[in-house]
């Protein structure tokens, strides 16, 4: 971003300021990680488990209080685990959706898929533990770790024995040598 025209930079500032004012305008404020998405509700000062309607499906969610329309209603963008998923009220006066997403290396741009998106690409990711990924995707990470060690090495042991020729070697020119 340090190489953008100040008309750029001013296009991508009103397209920041456009997405903060589209979520703001949503009747839900979320946020995200890559294993989970929380959604916030508001409701009614009071409200309490009984009173409110909540559907969660894999690839769609419900809320509302019971006998009217729903607040937020639609499908999701992804899959979640019904599994990982779950609601909860806070202070009587906001219901919060925790849901858990099937591909936990995606970030969702918008949490209903008829509601305004998001720069994907704008989000810095929070720094993970290998201990917090699933038992796949740490297993995947656990292998491109070693691999990159082993290459790591291997370019090593290659430096080590093109700079022990140079020393056997000092009539030879080594100046055009390239490392692969």
């Amino acid at each position: 971003m340090a190489d953008q025209t100040p008309e750029q930079k001013v296009q991508n500032e009103a397209a920041r300021q456009r997405e903060q004012e589209e979520q703001a305008a949503l009747p839900y404020q979320w946020r995200q990680t890559l294993a989970d998405v929380d959604v916030d509700v508001p409701i009614p000062k009071g409200t309490r488990g009984k009173f409110v309607n909540v559907v969660i499906e894999k690839q769609r969610i419900s809320v509302g209080l019971k006998g009217q329309e729903p607040i937020i209603e639609g499908s999701l963008p992804h899959e979640i685990k019904l599994e990982e998923s779950t609601w909860t009220i806070e202070d009587q006066c906001l219901l919060t959706l925790h849901l858990g997403k099937v591909n936990k290396v995606q970030w969702w741009p918008h949490v209903l898929t008829h509601h305004p998106v998001i720069d994907v690409q704008a989000i810095a990711p929070e720094n993970s533990k290998l201990s917090d990924l699933d038992g796949e995707t740490r297993a995947m990470v656990e292998k491109m770790m070693f691999e990159q060690r082993q290459k790591q090495g291997e370019e090593a042991k290659k430096r080590e024995v093109l700079e022990r020729f140079k020393r056997e070697h000092p009539e030879m020119d080594f100046s055009q040598v390239e490392m692969e």
